[in-house]
């Protein structure tokens, strides 16, 4: 084993420690929308005082679910890229289980509406005798 061996094994590689971790986890897109609905939002934004959390819990970013320390600070990280990107990102509809499963050739079958062809009677039929 030489002195470059050494040197060449994969030791430290941080993206596979980064694979794996959560804690950086932040909420899905559909998760957000529900929450930006006006009955939501207006509970998001008057939330009680939670020692727990930045800014004791009153200074709350919807659009990226992220509390801050004081306004001033909601206020840099609304100018900021994140929250642009983001809020662009939620400017598309969500998809529905129903689209989904439609997607996937799984739900109710359209086959249009039921009875739509009238069955012939016999007086629309007229046979020839041979």
């Amino acid at each position: 084993m030489g002195r470059l061996a050494k040197a060449r094994k994969h030791r430290g590689i941080r993206d596979t420690s980064r694979k794996y971790r959560t804690r950086n986890y932040t909420r899905d897109l559909d998760q957000i929308h529900h929450d930006a609905k006006p009955e939501n939002a207006i509970k998001l934004k008057n939330q009680e005082v939670d020692t727990d959390k930045p800014g004791m819990g009153q200074f709350y970013c919807i659009e990226c679910a992220r509390h801050f320390i004081h306004q001033s600070a909601l206020d840099v990280h609304n100018r900021g890229k994140l929250h642009k990107r983001r809020v662009k990102q939620l400017q598309d509809e969500p998809y529905t289980q129903e689209e989904a499963d439609a997607a996937a050739g799984l739900g109710k079958v359209d086959n249009g509406k039921r009875g739509g062809k009238s069955l012939l009677t016999g007086e629309d039929v007229t046979m020839e005798d041979n």
